[in-house]
């Protein structure tokens, strides 16, 4: 049994990792401060965690949170792109300086490695396809660019300073617990509870953009596997599914898992999104023994079973 904190404990990602520690045994310690994470997300476990009510850059709250912990994710953020673009400043403070401060805590605790949420959006607009970690990458957005130097510090505290750290780049990430509520909300819970609801959602462009959509599941195997795997330490690693489907292709298959015909509207593109992901996985298989086991469809309709349940998200 070991003692894991999980910056962003109360959020999607956390959240879902939290519920798989506990399930396994391990003590947890949720670290969060409810800008985005959600109580309710905690819900079955949390007379079974201990909770730390505080911000990523409150390095006295980090340093009590993390003594005596084996392991540490760190999930917490300031997500989303549209976001980093509206309020730049403040996706980099929290982004960029809450990470310096939560790899300096876990250093300082003797943290035995650390997990860090990194962003297919380091990849940016490059055309080649599938992106492979070791291609340039090219952010286009404040938040793609605080997230791959937050990776590249990761490194740095591994070579430099000697914190085990592996860092996981994530694309396009769904499933259970992911709010659709917010104005920043991802694609597929907001278009799944909209559509649920009976109404047509919005494609901002032509709907041809295509994303490599990885189910929760996937992610929490690859984030327990990268806590002991030996060659992970100082690497980047994506975490997707190795395939691709267009905004058009989610609609028509959100259709048909609800039996329904609604027909999408259109609005202009998006300032910073990419037009094309799809990730090589081909590293992430090879040292962490990653399955990525449950494909997009399959994981589609879970969720959408997971929302006729529970339409708040």
């Amino acid at each position: 049994m070991a003692t894991v904190v999980i910056t962003g404990g109360a959020g999607f990602i956390g959240s879902n990792l939290a519920h798989a520690l506990v399930a396994r045994g391990d003590q947890v310690r949720i670290y969060d401060n409810f800008y985005s994470g959600r109580r309710v997300n905690l819900t079955g476990i949390a007379d079974r965690v201990e909770l730390v009510e505080a911000d990523i850059r409150d390095r006295a709250a980090l340093d009590r949170a993390f003594a005596g912990a084996d392991f540490v994710f760190h999930e917490a953020a300031l997500p989303s792109v549209a976001r980093s673009i509206e309020d730049p400043v403040t996706s980099h403070d929290v982004n960029i300086n809450g990470t310096l401060q939560v790899l300096e805590a876990a250093r300082q605790a003797g943290v035995k490695r650390l997990v860090y949420a990194a962003s297919s959006s380091a990849y940016g607009e490059t055309p080649v396809l599938p992106k492979v970690e070791t291609m340039p990458t090219q952010p286009i957005s404040p938040y793609g660019v605080a997230k791959l130097l937050g990776e590249q510090y990761c490194q740095v505290w591994t070579r430099v300073f000697g914190l085990p750290c592996v860092a996981l780049r994530y694309f396009n990430v769904f499933g259970p617990r992911q709010s659709p509520e917010s104005d920043y909300a991802a694609v597929i819970p907001k278009f799944v509870t909209m559509m649920q609801a009976g109404r047509a959602p919005t494609l901002f462009g032509d709907g041809r953009q295509t994303r490599d959509f990885c189910y929760i599941d996937n992610v929490v195997e690859a984030n327990l596997k990268a806590l002991t795997a030996p060659a992970a330490p100082g690497n980047v690693y994506n975490i997707a599914c190795g395939e691709r489907f267009s905004l058009l292709d989610l609609v028509a298959l959100i259709n048909g898992i609800l039996g329904t015909a609604l027909v999408a509207k259109h609005g202009p593109p998006r300032t910073g999104d990419i037009h094309d992901s799809l990730a090589d996985i081909g590293a992430a298989q090879r040292d962490l023994a990653y399955s990525g086991a449950v494909h997009f469809e399959a994981g589609l309709r879970q969720v959408v079973e997971w929302y006729r349940r529970h339409p708040e998200g």
